[in-house]
């Protein structure tokens, strides 16, 4: 089943569509271990109880550090820079449900102009090797600097971040007080930013820059664009899988 669950959220599978590739593909039926002689592949219900075992005991937390540990292992260890950010997962705002209302476990955002509803998911990355090493799912409407404690290992000597991590000097000194603060200087409307500043950004931005290849292939090739669960524990296990290296 473990496989199954890995499979359906590699290639953004519904469980109808799941179920169907399982069938069609004999390569998906070997990785899963199934043996049409012996057994069918196991429909939507049995995979719906698979996610709420995996919610109830908190096992998706404990895939993505057994996997990290696996990988210290075998020589891919975190270096001494973590790169910190978040990206917004859209939710339907629909209110089809027998109280009429949304997902108390979403909420809306502003982002620019726009306004989204949904989900925000936090990473802290290595800075050389774009590893993952901290998760972290909230409602969209809580503030990126509000979980920074959640994605430092403990052991870092740099931050880059973008502005919205900025001014949190206090967080950094209860995980670290060695850590040097490389986040984007932030301007406001009574202090412009200036050449110096903005030649800064333009520097870190260049370190900074390397977490977004790892939402791109979080949204484009995991499909993590749209939450797919209803309730928090399901979908904060849906982001842990797709950032398990």
């Amino acid at each position: 089943m473990l496989r199954i669950y890995f499979l359906q959220h590699w290639f953004a599978l519904s469980d109808p569509a799941t179920e169907a590739a399982l069938y069609d593909t004999p390569a998906m039926r070997c990785f899963a271990q199934i043996d049409l002689g012996q057994e069918p592949v196991p429909d939507a219900t049995t995979r719906c109880k698979f996610r709420h075992l995996l919610e109830e005991n908190n096992l998706g937390v404990a895939l993505f550090d057994a996997v990290a540990v696996y990988l210290e292992e075998n020589g891919m260890k975190v270096s001494k820079g973590t790169i910190v950010d978040a990206t917004l997962i859209n939710a339907p705002t629909a209110t089809k449900n027998k109280s009429k209302t949304r997902d108390l476990d979403r909420h809306q955002t502003k982002k620019g102009k726009p306004w989204y509803f949904g989900m925000k998911a936090h990473i802290g990355v290595d800075s050389k090797t774009k590893l993952i090493h901290s998760v972290a799912a909230t409602p969209a409407h809580v503030h990126d600097s509000q979980v920074l404690g959640d994605l430092l290992h403990g052991e870092e000597t740099r931050l880059w971040g973008d502005s919205a991590y900025a001014g949190q000097q206090s967080v950094l000194k209860d995980n670290d007080p060695k850590v040097k603060d490389y986040t984007q200087v932030k301007g406001s409307r009574h202090r412009k930013l200036t050449e110096q500043d903005k030649a800064k950004n333009r520097h870190k931005s260049k370190v900074r820059a390397k977490v977004e290849h790892v939402f791109h292939i979080m949204q484009r090739q995991y499909g993590f664009t749209k939450v797919r669960f209803k309730g928090p524990g399901k979908n904060a296990d849906h982001l842990f899988v797709p950032t398990v290296p």
